[in-house]
């Protein structure tokens, strides 16, 4: 049993699987932290400052929806946390469950489709090929 699981999540609808798994690992007094990383755009000469805010903004509010969406699946007994940071998914997630201490990091190896499907499999690649932390991959039965 883990007392500290990070539960990376975009919104995708693979929660019921995930949210299974870490619920059979985290011990009785433990924490699980479900984070959502919202990318961050910055304005170019092709894009104007304003709609960059709002694109930025909508991102953030999609975040903030995917954590809340994610942690009402879970049981009320459970201690879980919940956190929405900005930056590039894999990093932000593996430097949260360092600043953490977290024990394991529970991950979906594939979230939306098309060209979503390619950068959900890809963070969830890379956060297991460069996190120093145990990674559970979720594979998700389509």
């Amino acid at each position: 049993m883990y007392k500290k699981i990070l539960l990376p999540t975009d919104g995708s609808g693979y929660a019921e699987q995930e949210v299974d798994r870490v619920t059979k690992l985290i011990a009785d007094d433990g924490e699980i932290i479900v984070l959502s990383v919202a990318g961050k755009l910055t304005s170019s000469a092709f894009q104007s400052r304003s709609k960059v805010k709002k694109v930025n903004e909508r991102l953030l509010k999609e975040a903030k929806a995917a954590v809340n969406s994610m942690a009402a699946k879970f049981d009320d007994s459970l201690n879980v946390k919940t956190m929405v940071k900005t930056g590039f998914p894999a990093e932000t997630i593996n430097q949260v469950a360092e600043e953490e201490g977290v024990e394991l990091i529970v991950i979906s190896a594939s979230g939306k489709s098309g060209i979503h499907k390619f950068i959900i499999g890809s963070v969830a690649e890379k956060v297991l090929k460069t996190s120093e932390i145990d990674v559970l991959l979720v594979h998700n039965n389509d």
